[in-house]
């Protein structure tokens, strides 16, 4: 099964809710870069998880075990025995949704498995029980993501286009900007509703040009500088836009073209990825 990065094309936090989480509104975008997921029942009853990336957990504090367990329980199967190995390309802690994609991957595959051929809504219940970003995983394509980020609204595709990614060497604490954005004033919101009007426009130049991540003002001092000059060099590449995704570190640029993007060399700021939007598996 392929398991597709995401990105978040604009990315809003309200306020903090009485369940500890924070409200979202999110324009979250697939794209080509995907991690491979194999998955065998085996007789052992247990849940294994293997990957090429030795610093993953390999019980069910990986997502991807975790997931295994939840289906089980939601569709009220006795526990198989799962092996689950795991090629990974996405990198860790870009805020791309690398495990929650191969978390939904998961999903998938013992739906296909076990023969129990779940709705999309019973594929994405499963996926919130797991993580936020699961049920978008599932999904796939252009969504307006709220709540969480588990109340997903399908939007017009993204038009065809190259972004380069560009993953920076340092990693940063979600927790700590979500409170370091609690005790702050945001100065720039991203227009989301103007974001959606330009997908269903197909416009793509008005789409790049209101992609805004509120994380970014947040940032420790050093990362914002980072995150600042990556983005700079990205314009001066050519870009329509350039935005973070998730709470980083990963930084992208929207380009016209596939072959535009590839051509942009930024390898002196970390590894790049050139990569094509992707459709909705639904």
């Amino acid at each position: 099964m392929e398991a597709h990065a995401k990105l978040n094309l604009t990315l809003d936090v309200g306020e903090k809710r009485q369940d500890g989480y924070h409200n979202m509104e999110m324009v979250m975008q697939s794209v080509s870069l995907h991690d491979t997921v194999d998955i065998t029942l085996t007789d052992e009853k247990t849940v294994k998880v293997m990957s090429t990336d030795p610093a993953l957990p390999t019980d069910l504090h990986n997502l991807a075990g975790k997931a295994a367990k939840t289906f089980f329980d939601y569709v009220n199967l006795p526990n198989k025995g799962v092996d689950v190995y795991i090629t990974k390309r996405i990198p860790d802690r870009a805020g791309m949704a690398g495990g929650s994609a191969d978390a939904a991957a998961v999903i998938r595959g013992l739906d296909e498995l076990t023969g129990t051929r779940l709705s999309p809504g019973e594929l994405c219940d499963i996926g919130a029980l797991v993580g936020s970003d699961v049920p978008f995983c599932l999904m796939g394509g252009t969504a307006l993501a709220r709540g969480r980020g588990e109340l997903l609204t399908p939007l017009a595709p993204m038009p065809a286009c190259g972004i380069l990614i560009v993953k920076p060497a340092f990693s940063v604490s979600t927790p700590a900007l979500f409170a370091a954005l609690d005790g702050s004033k945001v100065g720039a919101r991203p227009d989301t509703r103007g974001a959606v009007e330009a997908l269903r426009a197909g416009d793509l130049e008005a789409l790049a040009g209101r992609m805004v991540n509120v994380f970014e003002e947040v940032l420790p001092e050093e990362e914002r500088r980072t995150v600042v000059d990556i983005k700079s060099a990205l314009v001066a590449a050519g870009v329509l836009g350039a935005c973070m995704t998730g709470t980083g570190s990963a930084v992208f640029g929207v380009f016209p073209t596939l072959k535009a993007a590839q051509g942009a060399d930024l390898s002196r700021f970390g590894v790049t990825f050139a990569v094509s939007p992707t459709k909705s598996l639904f």
